[in-house]
């Protein structure tokens, strides 16, 4: 379950009713690391292997195909959770040693951070054949807006999805925090070894550095969002070869970077 039940008062032209509304849940998980805490994130239960397993692949502490053997050490009522990812010690990469601090919120992916240095991302530039129509856009927004179970009875979550080159969804994750979602989805991707089809990233909210350099890391060519894309967003997707897209509402977008992967006749001046 990802939603509650909560007795409320709705006030319209000075009407007060007395209402029963659905919010999502937002708990905190606990992730261990052979035992040891590494970090705590706020986040909307159900699909909590999922959400570790991108985040862990994100932050570059295991990125093999090998599984991962994770073990539920703590589970209450209240959906607080704490799991333990067993990982051999000499698996454990780099990202490791840039540990969060003990309380990462889902807002904020940046949250946790040491030093500035720590936000670099490197890599070989993204390059892809895709091209698509504009339209092909709302399709796949319809088919994920469909599947938004979470949003549809709270109207309080974020949704992520990954299409593949000829936009079959692939998976969709809902959560409280935009960052979780798109760890979830790359997570589920992951664990069943489908990451490399990703080609269409779709996200419900805004695009932050982050969530960029998520894409960037699981080698997801495009991103599309329903609201605002930040500066540092457009300028890390001008240099990893991701083609941005933001404002994607009905039929109208604002592309930000790489627009040479949109099927068009013309664009005007």
């Amino acid at each position: 379950m990802q939603t509650n039940h909560y007795e409320s008062i709705k006030v319209i032209d000075h009407h007060f009713k007395k209402i029963t509304d659905r919010l999502v849940i937002e708990a905190p998980l606990q992730i261990n690391i052979n035992g040891e805490a590494y970090t705590v994130v706020m986040r909307t239960p159900n699909d909590d292997l999922e959400l570790i397993r991108g985040l862990l692949y994100a932050e570059d502490i295991y990125k093999r195909n090998e599984e991962i053997v994770f073990e539920i050490t703590e589970k209450k009522e209240d959906f607080s959770t704490i799991i333990n990812a067993c990982i051999p010690p000499d698996k454990i990469g780099k990202g490791y040693l840039n540990k969060r601090t003990l309380l990462s919120v889902s807002s904020c992916g940046i949250c946790g951070k040491k030093e500035l240095k720590d936000l670099a991302v490197s890599g070989d530039k993204i390059k892809t054949a895709i091209r698509f129509y504009p339209n092909e856009i709302k399709q796949m927004y319809e088919k994920m807006n469909k599947l938004q179970k979470t949003f549809h009875s709270s109207g309080g979550s974020h949704a992520a999805s990954l299409f593949n080159k000829k936009q079959e969804l692939l998976t969709i994750k809902e959560d409280i925090g935009r960052h979780n979602a798109v760890d979830k989805t790359i997570g589920d991707l992951l664990l069943k070894n489908q990451l490399k089809q990703a080609s269409y990233l779709l996200v419900s909210g805004r695009v932050s550095y982050e969530i960029i350099s998520k894409a960037f890391i699981a080698k997801i060519p495009v991103i599309v969002a329903v609201s605002a894309c930040s500066s540092l967003a457009v300028d890390f997707a001008k240099e990893f070869g991701i083609c941005l897209i933001g404002f994607s509402r009905e039929n109208k977008m604002t592309i930000y970077s790489h627009p040479t992967l949109l099927k068009s006749d013309k664009i005007e001046a």
